[in-house]
């Protein structure tokens, strides 16, 4: 029913907790690991627990080869260090009844408090439910026949979510989920968050 795809690089410390989290939160899904060049073993670690596939490095590059391989009616998207809220495949397939919805994504919070990731987080959520597309931190979710017409994400080095979700946008309607997904702070400390 549904195939969660992860692109990871150098994703060792957390993709076994993070495939652990994915499983939990939609039990029976397809798990696809779509890995870039990793060189910390993240493909070794990921294999008793998901299919791996391995590609050049480039986020859409990689999902695009991970949506190759997967078998389900729907496809989500997820980032190894955003955990999805619980009862993931039913909120999906709710959304999905009406078939003029393509898909989607959740909104989001972070995993540290502080003004400044409330701010962010709001703003994104917003941002998506006010039309103006998706980030890939909001794990999003499409039908796959859908996904396979559109062509799959763009091969662009940056910004391959937010132009997949403005394209999907333009085809039918998309919702904004919840509860959020619960996304990792590291990555805005890395780059000049608090």
């Amino acid at each position: 029913m549904l195939s969660i795809v992860i692109p990871t690089l150098n994703e060792g410390e957390q993709i076994v907790t993070a495939l652990l989290a994915a499983r939990a939160a939609a039990p029976g899904s397809e798990l696809i690991v779509a890995d870039g060049g990793s060189s910390d073993g993240t493909p070794e670690l990921a294999a008793p627990y998901a299919h791996v596939v391995s590609t050049r490095r480039g986020r859409a590059r990689q999902m695009n080869a991970g949506a190759a391989l997967a078998h389900g009616r729907v496809l989500l998207f997820l980032h190894a260090d955003t955990r999805l809220p619980p009862d993931t495949l039913p909120l999906i397939m709710g959304a999905l009844r009406t078939r003029r919805v393509l898909g989607g994504g959740f909104g989001l919070r972070f995993d540290e408090p502080g003004r400044l990731y409330d701010m962010i987080a709001w703003s994104t959520t917003l941002r998506s439910q006010l039309g103006r597309g998706f980030t890939g931190d909001q794990a999003m979710f499409v039908r796959t026949a859908t996904f396979r017409s559109m062509g799959g994400f763009a091969d662009i080095p940056l910004m391959e979510d937010i132009e997949f979700a403005r394209r999907l946008r333009a085809m039918g309607e998309v919702r904004v989920l919840a509860p959020p997904v619960l996304v990792s702070a590291r990555r805005h400390r890395r780059h000049g968050g608090d």
